[in-house]
């Protein structure tokens, strides 16, 4: 079973991070959200891939304004927007305490958007607590990836709208 689940992820994060899919069409929702501990640094390093249509969408509905990531007239605006909505949507806890992201800020990447954001002063980590739905109430058929690493290793899961929480030992 795990090596199904396992080949399952590498063809979606293969799709996902391909041109192959068209900008204007994509047959599934999917984001892929990475944190990795910096042990040298003391930070965990975040970062989310998110379908740039699919995101635009989202941020409009949930905040009645106009967005355009790609080209924005108003970059600290948006900057905003990004900001608040992942910060309501993904939550981390490591080893028993919620933490507070901090937004370093996003890049377009063909048809996606990379959302980068950084928490300091975290020396180590033994469990990782994450609570992701990004994007679940846009489409009921959102697919969110998880990968966490820490001291090199990689742990990864799949989360299936509605299900939004994983957890992660070290």
């Amino acid at each position: 079973m795990p090596l199904v689940l396992n080949k399952w992820l590498f063809v979606l994060s293969y799709f996902f991070t391909t041109s192959y899919i068209p900008f204007s069409f994509h047959p599934f929702f999917v984001s892929v959200t990475e944190i990795q501990h910096n042990q040298k640094e003391k930070t965990l390093e975040i970062s989310c891939k998110i379908f740039t249509d699919d995101f635009e969408k989202t941020l409009r509905q949930n905040y009645k304004t106009s967005v355009d990531l790609l080209n924005p007239k108003d970059k600290a605006a948006m900057d905003k927007l990004v900001t608040d909505y992942v910060k309501k949507h993904l939550q981390i806890i490591a080893d028993g305490r919620l933490l507070q992201l901090q937004f370093v800020g996003y890049e377009k990447e063909e048809e996606a958007i990379w959302c980068y954001f950084q928490v300091s002063n975290i020396a180590a980590v033994k469990k990782i607590e994450v609570n992701d739905n990004l994007l679940y109430e846009y489409k009921k058929e959102q697919i969110n990836l998880l990968h966490v690493i820490v001291n090199g290793i990689r742990k990864s899961t799949k989360l299936d709208n509605p299900e939004s929480n994983a957890s992660f030992q070290f």
